[in-house]
């Protein structure tokens, strides 16, 4: 009996002995997690995408004491000048900006700048004069070449994903020809405009970071530059004394683009 008591503890030291050393052994630590992305710092990049909107002429004169065009002439002018130009075209370029993320919130500039060829033509007639006495036309065109920007930019980030909403100043050259024909009292008038316009852009998109330095982005931007105005005056045949003409064109636009940027 004794003899299995010795035993039995024999057996129990040993086990022990395998047991405690192998639980006493140093854990090794996992790997730490990667660094989280951060946006902050400068970027550089082009875009690429299409635009929609509209100008919007219009063409209005007003009655003139002892005129030829009577009341109802210059109602029916003015109806007919009021038009509508909805053009659509691609626009693309370059872009620049600044991110500071002190959180999970961004904090950015941006500007940009791009083609913009946006045009299009209305024509209104011949219509009918009030009481039959011949016909008139207005027709109007209007076309912009180029667009700049410069806005903020209030993100959040959700790891590699940034969402943002975007705005500022936006800045574009409008370009407009207007012109009144008609065959009563063979009169016409022409006019022009080129106007530096300063509006707004607002918008919003999404990016994502595909490395260290480069991220794509899918952004949407309304830009409104509001109205520009010139005057003409209709002369020639018989019209005595000559018929006085407004002029008005505004710009409100869509655009849809894909951008590309290198993080520095």
């Amino acid at each position: 009996m004794r003899l299995k008591i010795i035993t039995a503890l024999a057996a129990g030291g040993v086990a022990a002995a395998i047991v405690v050393p192998a639980s006493a052994a140093p854990r090794v630590p996992p790997p730490p997690p990667p660094p989280a992305y951060d946006w902050t710092g400068f970027y550089v990049g082009g875009t690429l995408g299409g635009a929609w909107g509209s100008f919007n002429p219009s063409s209005s004169t007003v009655t003139v004491p002892a005129g030829e065009l009577s009341a109802a002439d210059v109602q029916a002018i003015n109806a007919a000048g009021l038009q509508s130009i909805r053009p659509d075209g691609f626009t693309g370029g370059f872009e620049a900006g600044y991110n500071w993320q002190p959180s999970n919130l961004l904090l950015g500039v941006e500007g940009d700048i791009e083609s913009f060829r946006l045009s299009g033509s209305a024509t209104s007639g011949p219509v009918l004069y009030h009481g039959g006495a011949g016909t008139f036309t207005v027709t109007s065109n209007a076309s912009t070449d180029w667009l700049a920007t410069a806005r903020g930019r209030l993100g959040y980030v959700a790891g590699t994903w940034l969402f943002y909403a975007t705005g500022g100043a936006a800045f574009t050259n409008l370009h407009g020809n207007f012109s009144f024909s008609e065959t009563a009292f063979g009169g016409s008038e022409a006019a022009s405009l080129s106007s530096s316009r300063t509006g707004y852009a607002v918008g919003g998109g999404i990016e994502a970071s595909l490395s260290r330095q480069w991220s794509v982005k899918a952004e949407y931007l309304f830009v409104d530059f509001g109205t520009v105005s010139t005057t003409g005056t209709a002369a020639g045949g018989v019209l005595v004394p000559t018929q006085p003409f407004t002029h008005t064109m505004d710009l409100k636009a869509n655009i849809v683009r894909l951008g590309l940027n290198y993080h520095f």
